[in-house]
């Protein structure tokens, strides 16, 4: 591909019908996984957002990669099969897709990605806790 794309359904377009199959077969495991996630182009391939960054997937000469690594210590016993030389998950054509595996890695990267969130708002104090602090001056 030399172009850049501007949707998913062009990036998706420019493969031969057998990668399209495997394509959009994991466009609706990733979205079912997060279906309130932001769907676009970054990086040339389809990516989906949600709090930031939930999950990268390209089609290859011969597998189907997923970014970013996977960083959940019991997930990643899971991928270690798939895994490729800088983390990122590679799945190759020549074998069934995992869909049951992509959408754990989906929903876990979603779910860090809100912990993140949730992790950096202030927490609600009571309003007597607002208040500022009243002066001790001698009387």
């Amino acid at each position: 591909m030399n172009t850049i794309p501007a949707t998913v359904d062009e990036y998706i377009a420019s493969f031969p019908p057998e990668v399209q199959a495997v394509l959009r077969a994991v466009r609706a495991t990733v979205h079912r996984a997060a279906p309130q996630a932001e769907e676009r182009i970054s990086y040339r391939m389809p990516a989906l957002f949600q709090s930031g960054v939930v999950v990268y997937f390209g089609a290859f000469k011969n597998h189907l990669g997923l970014f970013p690594p996977v960083e959940d210590p019991a997930l990643r016993v899971r991928v270690e099969a798939f895994a490729g030389s800088k983390g990122n998950l590679q799945f190759p054509y020549s074998q069934s897709i995992p869909h049951e595996l992509i959408a754990a890695v989906v929903q876990a990267r979603l779910k860090s990605n809100l912990a993140k969130l949730a992790a950096k708002r202030p927490s609600v104090k009571s309003s007597s806790a607002k208040r500022p602090a009243r002066s001790r001056s001698a009387a």
